[in-house]
Order: structure tokens, then C-alpha cells, then sequence
């Protein structure tokens, strides 16, 4: 019998342009979007108040901007990064260019953009993620570039990159 774990890549099996799109997608509800918007003290009204974002610009609740992006990496995560990343180093060049409101559906697809072996950390290297969200109408609404410290998994990566 074999056994099979759901894992991320390891440094080794990332290439440098290869795009994964990720589902299954996953449906914003009213309850992400007030849960997450008070567990991290937002309190703008645009999130929040139905009354208030009625007469606004979009005529509705927009969904936190922050909750947009976290969805969008985290729909990476089976694909990527579960269990191979050691640590997030850090996000640039966050970008929204599209509101998403309650109801709308996310998907997500990253592109590998760089990776090095770190040289301070054998057996890792630094891989630049660059993650964008859409929503139903295939809309971007969120692009988000990550780079994290990726675990090797052959010594020849290690030695040789």
C-alpha cells in the first residue's frame, strides 16, 4: 500500500515561469467579511454599515481588502506551499484593481517568478511567488507578490542549485 500526503513543492520542483491555478475557488460570505474586519480592528464603515456603503460609490458593503488578499494566497497553499515553506519573508507590490463584494467567488493562480538558493540557509532557497485573485467575471481583483523560504529536497539543490 501506498500512502499519499497532500504537500506543497519543494524548492527543486518550482520553475521559474510555470503558472498553477488553484480550486477549488471559494465563495465570500457576509460572516467572512464581518468576522475578519472586527478580529482585526477595522472598523470602516464601507465594510461594516449596509447603510452607509448604499449611498457610496459601489452602492454596497466592499469586502476588506486584507481578507481579499489572504484568501488569494491562502488558495495557494495545497498547491505550493503546505509543509515545504519555512517562513513568508515578506509581500510587495499589493495591488486591488477591482472591489470584491459579498457573494463574489475567488480564484486564485500563482506564477513563480524568481527563485535562489539562499546563501545563508543550506537546504533552503528564496522563491518569489506572485499570486492573483479574480472573481466570477474572471475580474483580477487582487495581485500580491510573496517571496518565502522554501525547503530543498535533494542534495543536489542544496550543492548546486
Amino acid at each position: 500500500m501506498t500512502v499519499h500526503r497532500r504537500r506543497g513543492k519543494y524548492f527543486d520542483e518550482l520553475i521559474t515561469g510555470d503558472v498553477y491555478e488553484h480550486r477549488p475557488g471559494r465563495t465570500v460570505t457576509e460572516a467572512d467579511n464581518v468576522l475578519f474586519t472586527t478580529l482585526t480592528m477595522n472598523t470602516q464603515s464601507l465594510h461594516l454599515d449596509a447603510e452607509f456603503a448604499r449611498i457610496q460609490e459601489f452602492g454596497q458593503r466592499l469586502v476588506n481588502s486584507l481578507f481579499t488578499m489572504s484568501t488569494v494566497v491562502g488558495l495557494s497553499v495545497a498547491d505550493l506551499t503546505e509543509g515545504t515553506t519555512v517562513a513568508n519573508l515578506g509581500f510587495s507590490d499589493i495591488r486591488f484593481p477591482a472591489p470584491v463584494f459579498i457573494g463574489d467567488t475567488l480564484t486564485a493562480e500563482t506564477e513563480i517568478v524568481d527563485k535562489r538558493l539562499s546563501s545563508s540557509r543550506p537546504g533552503q532557497g528564496v522563491v518569489t511567488f506572485e499570486h492573483r485573485g479574480r472573481n466570477q467575471r474572471e475580474e483580477i481583483v487582487c495581485i500580491a507578490r510573496r517571496a518565502a523560504l522554501v525547503l530543498c529536497e535533494s542534495p543536489v539543490a542544496v550543492r548546486h542549485g
